[in-house]
C-alpha cells in the first residue's frame, strides 16, 4: 500500500547472490527501505519476482493445438508448421481472431502472469499496429512492467509501405522483434533496422532455433537481444559473448517443437548474459515456475544459477527498473511464498526448494512496483 510502510517477515532470498537471510524487509511506496536480520518465527519465503523475458501473448487464443493428435485436422509437430510466418498455425489463427477477442485472451495471460509471480515480461507482438495496440489495451490497469517488440504485418509489400508500417509500429512499442534472418531479404531487414535505430528503439530477433544457418546473419544485424540460439556452436557463443548481447532461452518451447535444447551451460561458461522465457502461449503456459523446474531438472546447472536466469537476469533484457535483487533502495518486485505449504514444508535450502518444486499455489502474495 503506497504511503504506508509494510513490514514483511520471513526468509529473504537477498542480494545479487540470492543469500537466504532470516529477518524482515520494510517496503514503502514500492521501494525496499530496510532489510533486518532477526528471528521472526515466520515461515514466509520472500523472493524476487520472475521476469518472463520472451513471450508471444497473441497465441493465447489457441492453447490446445492438435500436436499430432488423431483428428480430422492434424498439425505436424514441427516449428515451421506451428509458428513460421506467414502461414504457420498461429498466424492463420491470429488472422481469424477479432481484435476484441485478441485483447480478451491476452489479458487472461497477463493476469495468469501476475498470479504466478511474474513482475515483468517481454513480448514479440505480431500483427502490426493492431497487434501492438491489443497488447497495450490489455495491459491497461495491470501492474506489470512490459517490453513490447512489435512486428510489421505487411512484409511482402513494397519497401515504402513496409517502412511506413514499421514507423507506425515503433510509435507504440519499445522496438521490433523479428522471426529470423532467413525469413526476410537481408537488405529489407537492414532497412527496417535503420528505421528502428533512427527512432532510438530496440531490435530483437530469433536466431539458431531450428538450425544455426541464421545465426551469423542475425549477429551481423547487431541486435539488442537474441532469442533461442538452440543450435549455436562454441564459436557462435564466443562471438555472442564478445558482442555482450543478452540471450533469452525457452527450454519448454524448444522441447515441444522438437528443435533440441539450447546449450545453456556453454552460454554461461562463455560469459553470455542469459534470461528465460515461456515463448508461445499456444505451446506452454506463462507459468515461470514450470520453466524453472524444467530447466533445473534437464540441464546441469546449479539451482541458484537457474533461479537467477528466471528472475534477476531479466534485467539484462528489461532494464534495471523491471526487476532486481532484494536490497535496500531497490524496487519491491517480490513474491512471498508459504514455506510451510504442503509442497514446500521441510525444504532445507529455500533457493533449491523453490527452483525444483515450488508452484503458483505456494504464493501468498505478489508485490509489483
Amino acid at each position: 500500500m503506497y504511503g504506508t510502510e509494510q513490514v514483511i517477515p520471513g526468509t529473504i532470498i537477498a542480494g545479487p547472490e540470492l543469500d537466504p537471510i532470516v529477518g524482515y524487509i520494510c517496503v514503502k511506496n514500492g521501494i525496499i527501505t530496510e532489510i533486518g536480520e532477526e528471528h521472526t518465527y515466520s515461515t514466509n519465503i520472500i523472493a524476487p519476482g520472475f521476469v518472463n523475458a520472451h513471450t508471444h501473448l497473441g497465441d493465447s487464443v489457441c492453447k490446445d493445438p492438435p500436436l499430432g493428435k488423431a483428428s480430422g485436422f492434424r498439425v505436424k509437430r514441427d516449428l515451421e508448421s506451428l509458428v513460421k510466418p506467414p502461414d504457420g498455425l498461429k498466424h492463420r489463427i491470429l488472422r481469424e481472431t477479432s481484435y476484441k477477442t485478441l485483447i480478451e485472451y491476452i489479458k487472461k495471460s497477463l493476469l495468469d502472469m501476475i498470479g504466478t509471480g511474474t513482475c515483468a515480461f517481454a513480448d514479440f507482438r505480431e500483427g502490426g499496429v493492431l497487434g501492438v495496440a491489443a497488447l497495450n489495451k490489455a495491459l491497461e490497469g495491470l501492474e506489470l512492467h512490459s517490453l513490447i517488440f512489435g512486428r510489421p504485418a505487411e512484409l511482402q509489400s513494397p519497401l515504402e509501405v513496409v517502412l511506413a508500417e514499421v514507423r507506425r509500429v515503433l510509435l507504440h512499442s519499445d522496438g521490433l522483434g523479428m522471426s529470423g534472418a532467413n525469413d526476410l531479404d537481408m537488405e529489407l531487414l537492414q532497412e527496417i533496422i535503420a528505421c528502428t535505430r533512427d527512432r532510438k528503439k530496440l531490435f530483437a530477433i530469433h536466431a539458431g532455433e531450428k538450425n544455426r544457418s541464421d545465426i551469423e546473419k542475425a549477429l551481423s544485424l547487431e541486435p539488442d537481444l537474441l532469442i533461442h540460439l538452440t543450435h549455436a556452436t562454441k564459436k557462435d557463443l564466443d562471438e555472442v559473448a564478445q558482442t555482450k548481447v543478452p540471450v533469452v532461452v525457452c527450454p519448454r518451447s524448444n522441447f515441444v517443437t522438437g528443435v533440441g535444447m539450447a546449450p545453456i551451460t556453454e552460454m554461461l561458461e562463455a560469459g553470455i548474459r542469459v534470461a528465460a522465457g515461456t515463448d508461445n502461449v499456444m505451446l506452454n503456459s506463462v507459468n515461470m515456475f514450470a520453466e524453472m523446474e524444467f530447466m533445473s531438472k534437464v540441464f546441469s546447472i546449479e539451482d541458484r544459477q537457474v533461479f537467477k536466469i528466471c528472475t534477476l537476469n531479466g534485467s539484462f533484457v528489461m532494464g534495471p527498473d523491471s526487476t532486481g535483487s532484494i536490497e535496500k533502495g531497490n524496487k519491491a518486485n517480490l513474491m512471498i511464498l508459504n514455506g510451510n505449504s504442503n509442497n514446500l514444508a521441510g525444504i532445507k535450502d529455500p533457493v533449491s526448494g523453490i527452483t525444483k518444486r515450488a508452484r503458483p499455489d505456494d504464493i501468498l502474495a505478489v508485490l509489483h512496483s
